[in-house]
C-alpha cells in the first residue's frame, strides 16, 4: 500500500493511493487519528487495508498539496558514507560503525516543492537516498528482527550545504538549512516493496544521471542501521532513518557541480517512488 500526507482545503490529513485517486483516511481509522504518524503509532496501517477495500477515491492528487511523508517525525537519523563509492570519493577511511548525524524535522519539504539555496552559500549539493520509516519502535532491537520494525520506505533528497558542512567536524550546520530535506512522494509498505536489496537508486540532475547504485551496495544494511541506532536512542513510530547516498555527489566532481535555482533533481527508486524537486533561492 501507498500512503501520503497532504493538506486539503486548509486542513492537514493523510490517505492511501488507490486506482483513480486517493482514499481519505483522516479520522477514518479512529476518531483521534489525523496524521500518518498517528496511524503508525496506533499500528493502524494494516487495518487500513480492510477500510479501503471497496471504497471509491474521494479525490485526486490534483485536489491536495502534498506534505513530507512524515511531516512531524520525532527523529530523523541520517547515515553518512554508507556506499563504498561515496566513501571512496570522500577519501575517508573504512569505519567499523555507521556515521550518524541528525536532520531537523522543520527542514523538510514535499515532492514538487522547491529546495532552497540559502543566501549564505551556493554550494547546494544533492544526495539521493532511501528513507526508512519506523513502525514499531524499541530499544536494543535485534538485527535479525529489525526489518519487522519498518512501517515503510520512501525517497529522500538529503540536500547539503557543503561549505557549511565543513565549518567543523560536525555535519549539523550543512544538513539543516530550511527547505533542504525533500521527502516523498509516498510511504510504500514493506509487503509492496519486497526485498529492498533488489532495488536500484538513481539521482538525476536536469535529466542527467549523477548517482546510480543498488540498495544491496549499502555498507551497513538497514537491519544493522536500525539495531545500531536503537542501541543509543529509543526508536519510535514515525522516526526516519536516511540510509546514505551513493557516489557521484556534485561536491566531489571535477569541477564541482552544485544545484542552482531553476535546476530539477529527481530521486528515482522503482517500487518506492519518484521524488522531484525544483531548486529555488531563499528570499
Amino acid at each position: 500500500m501507498q500512503f501520503i500526507s497532504y493538506t486539503r482545503l486548509g486542513r492537514c490529513g493523510f490517505g492511501a493511493r488507490v486506482d483513480g485517486g486517493i482514499v481519505d483516511l483522516t479520522g477514518k481509522l479512529s476518531p483521534g487519528i489525523h496524521t500518518l504518524k498517528q496511524a503508525i503509532e496506533a499500528d493502524f496501517l494494516v487495518q487500513a487495508k480492510s477500510i479501503i477495500a471497496g471504497r471509491r477515491p474521494e479525490f485526486t492528487e490534483a485536489d491536495v498539496v502534498l506534505l513530507p511523508v512524515i511531516p512531524d517525525p520525532g527523529k530523523i537519523l541520517c547515515v553518512g558514507l554508507n556506499y563504498e563509492t561515496h566513501r571512496a570519493e570522500t577519501k575517508r577511511p573504512d569505519a567499523k560503525h555507521p556515521t550518524i548525524f541528525t536532520r531537523f524535522g522543520d527542514t523538510q519539504i514535499a515532492h514538487l516543492q522547491p529546495i532552497l539555496m540559502p543566501r549564505v552559500s551556493d554550494h547546494l549539493d544533492y544526495e539521493a537516498e532511501l528513507a526508512v520509516i519506523i513502525g514499531s519502535g524499541g530499544r536494543y532491537i535485534a538485527e535479525e528482527n529489525a526489518l519487522d520494525h519498518v512501517a515503510g520506505y520512501a525517497c529522500y533528497n538529503d540536500a547539503t550545504i557543503r561549505d557549511w558542512q565543513r565549518h567543523t567536524i560536525q555535519f549539523t550546520p550543512g544538513k539543516n538549512f530550511p527547505s533542504t530535506g525533500a521527502f516523498g512522494p509516498q510511504l510504500v509498505t514493506p509487503d509492496e516493496v519486497g526485498d529492498y536489496t533488489a532495488l536500484r537508486i538513481t539521482g538525476r540532475l536536469n535529466g542527467e544521471v549523477m548517482q546510480d547504485a543498488r540498495l544491496s551496495d549499502l555498507i551497513f544494511p538497514i537491519a544493522r542501521l536500525i539495531s545500531y541506532c536503537s542501541s543509543f536512542t529509543p526508536l519510535r513510530p514515525g522516526d526516519v532513518i536516511l540510509t546514505g547516498t551513493p557516489g557521484g555527489v556534485g561536491d566531489r566532481r571535477d569541477p564541482p557541480i552544485f544545484m542552482k535555482p531553476g535546476d530539477t533533481f529527481e530521486v528515482d527508486i522503482p517500487g518506492v517512488g519518484l521524488l522531484v524537486n525544483m531548486v529555488g533561492k531563499e528570499a
